[in-house]
């Protein structure tokens, strides 16, 4: 019996986050953590794009690459997943979001090839879950890097740029902090891992 997708959930939230364990979707979490508003937004758009193509990769590898036993297309596919799904939401968050889909700018379209959204597709077939363990898998890391995503602009936001020195502006003390959260999140280890 494999791990519950209860259990899972949570796992992929705080002890196996996608961003903080595995460092997958670096380039936008460093880029939009500047602005609250901006990395909320994002990260939302991340948890429903992980969670909706988690399911759909999942199915899509099930009931159409293993029967017809091309399992070599799984990347092809899972990207084409990833950007039709991606298309259609930048589509419906300009039509009834237009706010936010100025503020995102590059970084909507750009969540097609966040490696964390490919990540957890690949996490999927390697680890071998279910349909529940995948969406709940898909959901749980799209929490964790929305709750790492919003941490960041939370201390960006309250950290004067002023009063770090010069060499350590920008990335690098987002990388810092980064790198603090992720020991901070160590903590959480002993409840459960995914492997």
């Amino acid at each position: 019996m494999g791990i519950t997708p209860f259990v899972l959930f949570w796992a992929a939230i705080f002890t196996s986050n996608i961003l903080l364990t595995n460092f997958l979707g670096m380039c936008s979490y460093l880029s939009v953590s500047k602005e609250v508003e901006s990395s909320a937004g994002l990260g939302i758009a991340v948890t429903f794009v992980l969670t909706v193509t988690a399911g759909l990769n999942w199915m899509v590898n099930e009931y159409i690459l293993v029967p017809l036993k091309i399992e070599y297309l799984q990347f092809i596919v899972f990207i084409i997943v990833i950007a039709a799904f991606v298309q259609l939401l930048e589509l419906i968050i300009e039509r009834y979001v237009p706010a936010l889909y100025y503020s995102l700018g590059i970084f909507l379209p750009l969540i097609t090839v966040n490696c964390a959204i490919f990540g957890v597709s690949l996490f999927l077939v390697i680890r071998n879950y279910g349909f529940l363990q995948s969406i709940a898998f898909g959901a749980g890391s799209g929490l964790g890097w929305l709750l790492a995503i919003l941490m960041l602009a939370g201390i960006r936001h309250r950290l004067k740029e002023k009063l770090v020195p010069a060499g350590l502006r920008g990335a690098s003390i987002s990388l810092i902090i980064t790198g603090i959260m992720a020991l901070a999140f160590i903590g959480f280890s002993g409840i459960q891992a995914v492997q």
